[in-house]
């Protein structure tokens, strides 16, 4: 998920330099979607991991 979110991100950095600035904001706002969704995921993840089993 991280890596879908940097591809996003590099593709959104490169349109931009190229002047696709409609491309570009699409690109960053899917970029940013991931990186939230990865964050809660990894948050989710690490709540889990601490539970003592029974």
């Amino acid at each position: 998920m991280l890596q879908w979110a940097l591809i996003f991100l590099v593709v959104a950095i490169i349109a931009g330099l190229l002047g696709f600035t409609g491309i570009a904001g699409t690109a960053a706002g899917i970029a940013k979607i991931l990186f939230i969704v990865f964050l809660v995921i990894f948050v989710i993840m690490l709540v889990l991991g601490r539970k003592p089993r029974l």
